[in-house]
């Protein structure tokens, strides 16, 4: 009578709490009476046994079906959800396999007992997911796993015998199992691998390892489906996944086989497994990236699967293949996993990228896109925006600019309104413009505003934004010329040893080192992610002895980007600003030199054998990219001589100085102690010994006879001596220039030796004169640029023609604003550029130690003016000096010359001594006449006139 009581109120959801107690009662009553062992009686009466039999079956069918519902309304958070849970496991404990068939057949219909499987299906999945039990109660969620594992390996058989013939099959019921069964099998209490080694000996004795059942039973049910196996795929690779990366070696090795069963059911429909192979790529992924699958698993999968395939030759080679794709992501993901939760990023920056390129090769576009934005956040976590731009700009390529509907699957935070492909490119480009910006590679951005004001312009006709974009666009270009930016160093960073990552091991990578970032912080910030490993103190590279050894072994050192000519460049002058970016980007080659000795040693003369051995990196991609390494593909090494080594340290020392007279020509407000050094480094043979040394050891007649074949050489190295002092005067003018009072005798001591430098130079190597030429370009002012081929200059046979080398003809002018004639001549002074020209002469007086010329190179007339007061025309042009030498004789391609003479009278050539006072300047013609050379001599010769 309290039974039919007890359901009506549960069902009502009344006096729960005494309804609750009730039955807990009465159920602890019939399990002690289930221990006791029933006795001999003498009377006709049903034995305990049977009577207790009949009261559980009077339970289940009256009470099961009515706590399950409760169950599934209640709220999660209620109370009573555990007391409830008790009171059902304590029911299905007490029933066995009569009471399972009998309750089976109380239901009078199919519908209705699939409703029950339904809902027992679904409710035991949600309580394996979120148990009512704390997860430390092991002890009462191993009683419940028990008997639920009773219950789903009994509702199992019922399944095969009444929803598994053609007539009565239940797709959706069936597929609940399934799901419900690997629910089971991988929830956190079952798994023992992750308690004490005693409480796993504990559960095993008392429980055993329910997941083996499980698995057996999942195995069993998927084998029974037979024909109806392809409506399971490919939903069910997921769940099947899911359970094969339990790591229990023997589950594995039973529930494996059923992926290779899933490959042969679509092969033998549609003649490919396409369908199961996406599905589990994907499913991998974020199952490996979730915490699950080892070495041993992939292993295993390899192993077992090419078994299988071997087995049907129709399925072998692709089979093979579908094996090293599914083990070769298995690899990439452990590796990704293992440094995800690193706190240095820079190796899971590697293994993304590495996972991102797999997706591309394999044509997966949207896991392709997925690991794009990982790889981006990561970049701009560290405020690595140059490669954080590089990495959108990937996603950007993909799209095109159309109005098409934009498939692929949205990453980031991008705005639900950009739903065609160009809204979308659009958004990323105005994205990646910004970090390039931030990154300083404004160039690569001016790329980006091209392409899209080519697009506002030509194509949906939006000139509002077309002019925003062209003021960015313009913003940059002054950048570039304006703003500092410190070239980076690179790093050639070597990892040996078995006991790094495979993505590492015996692997050399060049990095991009940070701005203004020291080879001891990078190296800090490289070995800090292995506080184990060793540093080698050798640049070469290491023996078997390393390569094989299981430690951790890591080479660091320097290299310099081997900068391949650039077309649009060549045999022109540049700005630095602009030459020196891609001196130092979109570099794939790496040079490091290691200097050696060979042969008879000569102490007094490091230079006469010290050869270089140059080896050559090669990397996968140029750097910058979409990191700040990449792996070398290709090292090749070569052997300098002493002389080529020679000649390439003259071409860097004269490039270097060229650079600093730049400098400082183009911002007066630079320091000078960077140009006193260098110049003092060079001109004083007791700081650097200068090129004397060079001379001892390969200028001799018998260095000539010993090596004929180094004859053009040896040329080449005193043209580049000779080449050098130009370049010294003028840095040493600047120097005079710039120079405070308190080192004026530094400068003084630095122009006598270049004083006797010049004169055995220009004796012994012949002259080589700076020629300077306007450039007039547009009515803005530009900076001086100075440049010179060293490779062209140095070379003996073309001397002559340098000299005559015709230039292009300067654009006129665009009008300007008026201003005064003073400023328009400051604007024009910055505005020259210089080449170098040939011309052998006598030694002359150091330019160094005259005054400043006052001179304006904007137009290469030269007038001079009379005196205060004096009102007569500028005399007409005349030739100068003592020597009779004249600007059309020197060349004849002068244009113009100095008038020498007091207001306007032709003077006469100045005897040996006389000096005449003379004030003047020079000043644009009306016209601008094609660009000439205007010789130092000019100057001088001008300057001792004005002295007079």
């Amino acid at each position: 009578t309290a039974v039919p009581v007890l359901r009506e109120l549960i069902e009502r959801g009344e006096e729960e709490d005494a309804c609750i107690e009730l039955l807990s009662s009465i159920l602890e009553a019939l399990y002690a009476a289930q221990k006791v062992t029933p006795g001999c009686s003498a009377a006709p009466l049903p034995s305990p046994a049977v009577q207790v039999k009949k009261h559980v079956q009077l339970i289940l069918e009256r009470l099961l079906h009515a706590v399950n519902r409760r169950l599934i309304v209640l709220e999660r958070d209620s109370a009573l959800r555990s007391d409830y849970v008790a009171c059902m496991a304590a029911i299905l404990s007490q029933m066995d396999e009569d009471h399972y068939s009998s309750y089976i057949k109380t239901f009078p219909s199919r519908p209705e007992l699939m409703d029950f499987l339904m809902e027992t299906f679904i409710l035991f999945k949600d309580l394996i997911g979120k148990t009512v039990y704390p997860c430390d109660w092991v002890v009462m969620n191993m009683v419940q796993n028990r008997e639920f594992l009773r219950a789903i390996n009994r509702f199992a058989v019922t399944l095969t015998e009444m929803f598994l013939s053609n007539s009565s099959f239940e797709l959706q019921l069936w597929n609940n199992y399934f799901h419900l069964a690997v629910a089971f099998l991988t929830q956190d209490s079952l798994q023992l691998e992750n308690f004490s080694q005693a409480k796993r000996s504990s559960i095993l004795a008392k429980y055993g390892d329910m997941r083996a059942a499980i698995g057996a039973s999942i195995r069993d049910m998927w084998y029974n489906l037979g024909q109806r196996k392809i409506e399971f795929i490919p939903g069910m690779v997921g769940p099947i996944l899911e359970m094969t990366l339990v790591p229990e070696l023997e589950l594995r090795k039973s529930t494996i086989p059923i992926f290779f069963d899933m490959m042969l059911c679509e092969y033998e429909l549609t003649r490919s497994f396409s369908r199961f192979e996406d599905e589990i790529l994907r499913q991998l992924d974020s199952e490996v990236e979730g915490g699950r699958g080892d070495e041993q698993y992939k292993q295993l999968f390899e192993s077992i699967l090419l078994s299988c395939c071997r087995g049907h030759p129709e399925l072998a080679k692709p089979g093979e293949n579908f094996v090293a794709l599914v083990t070769g992501l298995l690899e990439r993901l452990l590796d990704y996993r293992a440094v995800m939760n690193d706190e240095n990023k820079t190796y899971s920056m590697s293994c993304t990228v590495n996972l991102l390129n797999f997706y591309k090769e394999i044509d997966r576009q949207a896991m392709y896109i997925r690991y794009l934005y990982k790889l981006k956040d990561l970049h701009i976590s560290y405020e690595n925006y140059t490669e954080g731009a590089y990495t959108l700009l990937l996603h950007a390529r993909l799209l095109k600019w159309s109005d098409e509907v934009n498939t692929a699957p949205m990453q980031g935070l991008h705005s639900p309104s950009l739903h065609t492909q160009r809204q979308l490119k659009e958004f990323l480009y105005n994205q990646i413009v910004d970090y390039f910006d931030q990154g300083k590679m404004w160039e690569e951005a001016i790329h980006i505003c091209k392409e899209l004001a080519e697009q506002y312009e030509s194509e949906v006709f939006d000139y509002e934004m077309l002019s925003d974009t062209l003021q960015r666009e313009a913003k940059f270009y002054e950048k570039i010329l304006k703003v500092l930016r410190p070239s980076p160093d690179y790093f050639a960073v070597g990892y040996y040893g078995q006991g790094f990552p495979t993505f590492l091991r015996n692997k050399v990578f060049i990095y991009r080192g940070k701005e203004y970032e020291r080879r001891e912080d990078f190296e800090m910030r490289l070995l800090s992610p292995f506080p184990n490993a060793e540093k080698l103190t050798t640049t070469s590279p290491p023996g078997q002895d390393v390569t094989g050894s299981p430690g951790q072994y890591i080479q660091c050192f320097t290299v310099q980007p081997a900068e391949e000519a650039k077309g649009r460049f060549k045999d022109r002058s540049i700005p630095e600003q602009i030459t020196n970016f891609y001196k130092a980007n979109h570099v794939q080659k790496f040079s490091y030199s290691r200097p050696f000795k060979k042969g008879p040693k000569d102490p007094d003369n490091e230079f006469a054998n010290m050869w270089i051995e140059r080896t050559t990196f090669v990397t996968a991609y140029p750097l910058p990219g979409i990191l700040r390494w990449f792996a070398v593909t290709s090292t090749t090494t070569t052997v300098v001589s002493p002389l080529e080594n020679a000649i390439e340290t003259m071409m860097k020392t004269n490039e270097k100085i060229l650079s600093e007279i730049n400098r400082h020509q183009n911002d007066p407000s630079l320091p000078i102690n960077p140009l006193s050094m260098l110049l003092n480094g060079i001109v004083d043979p007791a700081v650097m010994g200068g090129f004397a040394k060079y001379e001892t050891a390969f200028f001799q007649e018998s260095y000539l006879q010993e090596h004929p074949e180094d004859e053009g050489n040896i040329e080449k190295l005193k043209d580049l001596i000779a080449w050098q002092a130009p370049l010294l005067a003028e840095g040493i003018r600047i120097h005079g220039r710039k120079v405070t009072e308190d080192l004026r005798p530094f400068h003084e001591r630095m122009e006598q030796c270049f004083v006797q430098l010049r004169a055995k130079v220009e004796s012994q190597y012949g002259v080589r004169e700076m020629v300077c030429f306007e450039d007039r370009r547009s009515g803005r002012p530009r900076s001086m640029v100075w440049g010179a081929d060293w490779d062209r200059l140095s070379n003996a046979g073309d001397r002559r023609s340098l000299h005559s080398t015709e230039t292009p003809p300067t654009p006129k002018p665009a009008p300007r604003t008026p201003e005064s004639e003073d400023r328009r001549s400051e604007r024009r002074e910055n505005r020259s550029s210089t080449f170098f020209g040939y011309r052998r002469q006598d030694p002359r007086q150091s330019i160094s130690e005259l005054p400043e010329p006052q001179v304006t190179l904007s137009a290469p007339r030269i007038l001079l003016h009379p005196e205060p007061g004096d009102r007569r025309d500028p005399p007409q042009e005349q030739s100068l000096g003592g020597s009779g030498w004249s600007p059309r004789a020197a060349g004849g391609r002068w244009g113009a010359a100095m008038q020498p003479g007091p207001r306007g009278a032709e003077q006469p050539p100045a005897p040996q001594g006389e000096k005449r006072r003379l004030s003047g300047r020079l000043r644009s013609a009306s016209r601008a006449p094609p660009p000439r050379r205007i010789s130092p001599t000019v100057y001088e010769t001008f300057l001792e006139l004005s002295d007079a």
